[in-house]
């Protein structure tokens, strides 16, 4: 096969696979993002994720994650859904953990993406799939990918579906020929930055990682601070203000993915529900969840945090 025919082909498994949309870059050096993310680092935007400062080359090059590696193939997957919770008094969840987490549901998918480029183009085909769990910077490679463009929120924002989705990628050793990347759509619009109640967008385009709603009710692990009270509404875990708010999510379709669809008594749960959780009605409720991340102890903070609020 030539570099368009291997091309066409990874982009027509992954759409069979779900993938909303797939986007190819060649694998090199992340010359303009350098100095960018040393920045962000030394003014300690990353907060407690010390795990942002670690394998600092590997982040600006992929080649140094995989040996050999020639092209970054970039993927998109849906999680917008118009499931809402019904107790608009109750602590609310973001969207994207809604169901199954995201890591396992869209490794399975990349790890048949890989077996399926294997058999039909050959074994020779060597790589590695990464979902938001390596120091790889989706968002970079998903906008040279012309996926989308980064928005003043920092996110990704594609122009037909907006930005409530995954990015996920899969670093090969083998060439496809490359699609670039696309303009910025956000003009002078900054709802993203007037919403946000914590200041996180300090800047256009660059958001204070500490600053963030999801990083206080998901990273930190200590007490919550009383410098943040009655910023939250009623945010208990990760936080959707920023998109929710984004003009281009009007575009937004719901997703098809079976695995994201939420436990059947979640939607439901009443304030009292929340307060009154117990450990193990939440392992019931978000066994296979991302929520899992923070913990019954984390979440019984968040929610706390916001009561007294």
């Amino acid at each position: 096969m030539n570099l368009n025919e291997r091309s066409v082909l990874i982009k027509s498994e992954a759409k069979k696979l779900g993938f909303s949309y797939c986007g190819i870059s060649k694998a090199c050096f992340l010359e303009e993002e350098a100095p960018r993310l040393e920045n962000w680092l030394n003014q300690h935007m990353h907060g407690e994720m010390t795990y942002m400062a670690n394998h600092f080359d590997m982040r600006l090059d992929p080649r140094k994650l995989v040996p050999g590696a020639k092209s970054v193939v970039s993927l998109l997957l849906n999680y917008y859904t118009e499931d809402k919770q019904t107790d608009l008094d109750a602590p609310k969840i973001s969207k994207y953990a809604y169901g199954e987490d995201y890591h396992f549901v869209i490794k399975r998918k990349l790890k048949t993406l890989l077996a399926a480029l294997q058999e039909k183009i050959g074994e020779s085909v060597g790589g590695r799939v990464f979902v938001d769990s390596a120091p790889v910077m989706d968002k970079v490679w998903a906008r040279k990918s012309g996926l989308g463009w980064l928005g003043k929120h920092s996110n990704l924002i594609n122009r037909e579906m907006g930005s409530f989705f995954f990015i996920a990628e899969l670093i090969l050793d083998v060439e496809l020929e490359e699609d670039g990347p696309v303009k910025d759509y956000c003009g002078t619009c900054t709802r993203c930055i007037d919403a946000c109640p914590t200041d996180a967008i300090v800047n256009p385009y660059i958001v204070d990682g500490s600053k963030c709603i999801s990083y206080f009710t998901i990273e930190l692990k200590g007490a919550i601070p009383e410098t943040q009270s009655g910023k939250f509404g009623n945010w208990a875990f990760g936080c959707d203000i920023c998109q929710d708010v984004c003009p281009w999510n009007r575009f937004a379709k719901p997703h098809q993915e079976p695995a994201f669809l939420p436990h059947e008594n979640f939607s439901g749960m009443t304030k009292s529900d929340w307060t009154e959780l117990t450990e193990e009605i939440f392992q019931e409720l978000f066994r296979k969840s991302t929520i899992k991340r923070t913990g019954f102890d984390g979440l019984q903070r968040n929610i706390r945090f916001i009561e007294k609020s």
